[in-house]
């Protein structure tokens, strides 16, 4: 099949190839993006003023394919913090705390349990209401702090945020730069996420206890930092969330058992993307807003407005840099024609299926370099601490590098998204890693440390798994 590639093709590969750029220098890419998209429209319309409109209408649409991940973790947000005042986290998780007799059991337990809670509270909020309860406990049994913000980043911000099957914020983000189903995505990557988290956290975890036999690494005895996280929220009850014994226990059987109604349902009426999203998302409002009647009383409307609020500015302080950056991307596919009108070819499948052909048909792309390329994009992609601001590019070169292999679109996005996640989500870039740090009182920078050697271990294998899965 011949490909014409328009200068408008260049443009936009020369702009991909300058994010990144700009990622490996630890910079921010919000203006690059933005001055991208302005450069497309002055191609494709000659016209500066639909230009500059192209701009706002290419943010609207990212927007509008945003919203509902970005809605539904800000309610997750919201409810999560209610849980902390109220201390109906601690109910939640104070059976776990008698299965921790041992460092091993401290380790495996505590990383479990942040896996579990983070598909459903994502790992920042996760972080506050695993952290605070079982830190203290972990401690006393001889695990060293610095092995629980290991267990909890890696398994939380790690394993559970780099699959994020029940929220499904990430597939959602790398499927669409894709152009392919969110379940399609979500399938591919969980052999790959099985393989990343087992390798990474045995490695760790052997890795640990190597260094504690050698006394390399110091058990404390106690907490050496408040228990706040990024998200201001305090790990203990307020006096103003005051409840009774009955009712936080009630509370702390319900909410979990509620949120698995929602995984049955999922599974029994076959909902995925948005319509799994909106069921995790209106069951969160449901129970905040119950909850924070019967917890504040006469004071509750108020109090539910306050927690939403809350959650809304975390919502948006961690999309606020990946809406740019989507919109750019986006234009590789349909949104281009959407914001800028038909102005490529008739034969063409849009700007990033154009440069795929057109790369298979110079090139001699395989399964091997197309998997490589992927892992080290999406490592890139996440050196800004966010993990999430650049997956759609990592969507975006698994779709051009599919297209010129013919096959593999769904692993490759997958292992971009899992390299992207794990780099940049909370295990490797230590300003990502506060949350974790400051609750368990270490330095980030000696996490990051430590989560280096496991991390880039898992990433090698993970790539040569995902070689012989396309």
């Amino acid at each position: 099949m011949d490909v014409s590639l328009l200068p408008l093709h260049f443009v936009y590969l020369a702009f991909v190839l300058l994010i990144i750029g700009f990622m490996v220098m630890r910079r921010d890419t919000t203006v690059v993006c933005v001055v991208g998209i302005v450069a497309l429209g002055l191609l494709s319309t000659h016209s500066l003023s639909e230009s500059v409109g192209g701009v706002f209408s290419s943010l609207i649409y990212a927007i509008k394919e945003l919203i509902g991940t970005i809605l539904v973790i800000s309610l997750i947000v919201a409810l999560s913090k209610l849980l902390i005042a109220t201390g109906i986290n601690e109910v939640m998780i104070s059976p776990v705390t008698r299965l921790i007799r041992s460092p091993a059991l401290a380790f495996w337990v505590i990383g479990i349990v942040m896996m579990v809670i983070s598909w459903f509270f994502w790992p920042s909020p996760a972080v506050a209401l695993v952290g605070a309860v079982l830190l203290p406990v972990a401690l006393r049994v001889g695990l060293p702090a610095l092995g629980v913000a290991m267990a909890m980043n890696l398994f939380g911000h790690g394993i559970a945020l780099s699959g994020d099957y029940v929220i499904q914020g990430a597939p959602k983000l790398t499927a669409d730069a894709a152009g392919i189903p969110v379940s399609d995505v979500i399938t591919a990557s969980i052999p790959l996420v099985i393989v990343m988290g087992l390798v990474t956290t045995i490695a760790a975890y052997w890795l640990m206890r190597r260094d504690m036999k050698l006394g390399r690494l110091i058990v404390s005895t106690g907490r050496t930092a408040s228990p706040l996280v990024e998200s201001g929220a305090a790990a203990s009850p307020s006096s103003d969330a005051a409840l009774s014994p009955s009712v936080r226990l009630g509370a702390a059987i319900v909410i979990p058992l509620l949120f698995a109604l929602d995984i049955v349902a999922m599974f029994q009426f076959n909902l995925q993307g948005g319509d799994a999203t909106a069921l995790i998302g209106g069951t969160a409002m449901m129970i905040m807003i119950v909850l924070s009647l019967i917890t504040h009383k006469n004071a509750g409307l108020e109090k539910s407005t306050a927690y939403l609020i809350d959650g809304f500015l975390f919502g948006f302080k961690v999309f606020g840099p990946v809406i740019p950056i989507a919109a750019f991307f986006y234009l590789g596919d349909s949104a281009f024609i959407d914001i800028f009108g038909k102005v490529l070819p008739e034969s063409s499948h849009g700007i990033v299926n154009d440069l795929g052909l057109a790369l298979a048909q110079t090139v001699p792309i395989n399964t091997g370099v197309s998997s490589v390329t992927l892992t080290v994009v999406g490592a890139i992609t996440g050196l800004d601490g966010s993990g999430f601001s650049g997956i759609s590019l990592a969507g975006s070169i698994a779709h051009l590098f599919a297209a010129a292999i013919g096959s593999g679109i769904a692993t490759l996005t997958a292992l971009g998204q899992i390299a992207a996640i794990w780099v940049g989500g909370g295990t490797l870039v230590p300003w990502a890693l506060i949350p974790a740090a400051a609750i368990c009182g270490v330095d980030p920078f000696e996490l990051a440390r430590r989560n280096l050697k496991p991390v880039v271990i898992g990433l090698v294998v993970t790539t040569i798994v995902a070689m012989l899965l396309i």
